[in-house]
């Protein structure tokens, strides 16, 4: 253990506070204190940061409620926190005016002094003109889920995540599907929020009620949790992390059927959907290429000038990814139909048509390529009666203005001659690599379009969602003409993503949980690498 008396020397704080304080703390009475293999959480529960070239946003949790703010020191500066929740068991730190590529050491404690956990170290991104050399990111997705709903246990997510941060990359992305408790949907409601034993753990949720400030946010944290904070825990306090929200963030299933089309999220499903996003995971930082009014940026609830769906990693002049939830802002209009907001869309091209960054990548939480038939997909691919794929039955609700808007996209993409276009997205649970040629009256044949699925931290080991649940495994759309490269494989994993001035290099990791034991999660290695040089 610790010299607890030296933890927060330099910092003006004094000593570590791991014990409860009267004056500070109320009791919870299942308060438990997370164990770390190296560094002591003390009081804190969870910690998952985010940094830009100037500004740092961290969202955190503790074991007990705080009566009084806690502060945040970094380096010879003290923000006082933001409570998150109505109960101050959740907080958040901006912090503005930092510069750009510098370790930071950051500390917490009460308005008192008194440490909260032991002070650690966090890293802003380069400047925007910086040229550094070398960008690792990790890309992973769908790591949650209730582990009382048979999904993989917490302790093996949070190892396999640990397995993929000791290869120290400077940056992750877990691309949606955060939160697994659909409460409307009629193919997975009756085994996630509806469920009994759903009830039983947590309660219901009053749909006509406020999420923030009644029973509902008991259900809430009830709920998010088990799935999220007993699987990050504070292992994410030194890598800067960005999380995308997809159909199941928004507590449903992507369906539409004549009772029920589940998106657009409903206003509750809304609600729910940005309360867990406030107590539990960083909104995006502002970005100077990014406009500040788009969709769901710059709210007043909100960080200042953060937004909540689009979202920019900027590493200097090396590397750009563009992160972009394509729920929230989904319309249902039929051939002008989008799943991304038209100024979002717009925004996306300009970075596209942008010179200043050898390297752009975009992240989208809807993957372009592989189809497995459901409704809200860029394709129009649907499960016919002998349970193949098919484009020649229509697939109901699904709206064409979608696959135009995907074609728009991919277009620009491969106009970009002086790129290798690259998209890495989720939602699939599965691990995958291909080559986009053509979609529709589109070629991409000059410069193709690669594209991967991360591979997934959760899900239901003994059902996995596509050749388990809707009886297809997941396969190109016939829309397309597309080389798998690796085709999808329904197993754990992740994707790591190093950049560098001349290419790209990815590097995809599988675990078996059928064949494999627990501890080869300490020794993966990647089973599969694709180098993306940069054009001539």
């Amino acid at each position: 253990m610790f010299d607890r008396r030296s933890l927060l020397k330099g910092t003006g704080a004094a000593t570590l506070l791991l014990n409860s304080h009267p004056d500070l703390l109320t009791t919870s009475a299942n308060a438990t204190i997370p164990s770390d293999r190296v560094w002591d959480a003390g009081l804190v529960r969870h910690l998952l940061p985010q940094v830009s070239d100037s500004r740092l946003l961290i969202k955190t949790s503790f074991a007990q409620p705080l009566a009084e703010a806690p502060h945040l020191y970094v380096g010879g500066t003290r923000v006082r926190g933001q409570m998150s929740d109505t109960r101050g068991e959740f907080w958040q730190f901006h912090v503005t005016g930092l510069r750009p590529n510098r370790p930071y050491r950051l500390a917490l404690s009460t308005s008192r002094g008194r440490g909260l956990c032991q002070p650690w170290e966090i890293s802003t991104f380069p400047a925007p003109d910086d040229r550094p050399n070398r960008f690792r990111v990790l890309f992973i997705s769908c790591v949650g889920g209730h582990e009382a709903m048979k999904f993989l246990s917490p302790s093996v997510r949070n190892r396999l995540l640990r397995r993929a941060l000791s290869f120290q990359p400077q940056a992750a992305v877990i691309n949606g599907d955060h939160v697994y408790w659909d409460l409307l949907s009629p193919n997975t409601a009756k085994n996630y929020g509806q469920s009994q034993q759903a009830l039983n753990i947590a309660g219901r949720f009053d749909r006509a009620g406020i999420v923030l400030g009644g029973d509902n946010e008991t259900i809430l944290k009830k709920v998010v949790s088990p799935q999220l904070v007993s699987v990050y825990g504070t292992d994410f306090r030194s890598t800067p992390v960005f999380f995308l929200m997809d159909d199941h963030d928004y507590f449903d299933n992507d369906d539409a059927f004549d009772e029920i089309i589940t998106f657009p999220p409903s206003h509750f499903m809304l609600q729910l959907g940005r309360a867990a996003q406030r107590l539990y995971y960083p909104e995006f930082l502002p970005d100077a290429a990014r406009p500040r009014g788009l969709a769901w940026s710059s709210m007043s609830d909100r960080p200042e000038a953060t937004s909540e769906c689009f979202g920019t990693i900027r590493y200097g002049r090396l590397a750009e990814v563009l992160l972009y939830d394509i729920r929230r802002t989904q319309t249902l209009a039929g051939p002008s139909a989008v799943y991304i907001d038209p100024e979002a869309e717009r925004w996306l091209m300009n970075r596209m048509k942008a010179s200043e960054v050898t390297h752009l990548v975009h992240a989208p939480s809807n993957p372009p390529g592989w189809t497995a038939g459901k409704w809200g997909e860029w394709y129009p691919d649907v499960l016919g009666p002998d349970k193949k794929l098919t484009i020649q039955t229509p697939k109901p609700y699904w709206n064409s203005g979608w696959l135009k808007q995907h074609d728009r996209i991919m277009a620009a993409m491969s106009a970009m001659s002086d790129r290798s276009p690259l998209v890495i997205s989720g939602d699939m649970h599965a691990i995958a690599i291909g080559k986009m040629l053509r979609s529709g009256p589109s070629e991409f044949t000059r410069n193709p379009i690669t594209v991967a699925l991360s591979g997934t931290g959760g899900t239901r080991p003994l059902g996995w969602p596509s050749a388990g649940f809707r009886g297809t495994p997941a396969t190109p759309s016939q829309v397309l003409d597309f080389v798998e490269e690796v085709k999808p494989l329904e197993l754990h994993g992740f994707t790591l993503v190093d950049f560098t001035p001349d290419k790209m290099v990815l590097q995809q990791f599988s675990w078996d949980v059928k064949s494999q034991s627990v501890e080869a999660i300490d020794t993966l290695q990647p089973f599969h690498t694709a180098e993306l040089p940069r054009p001539a």
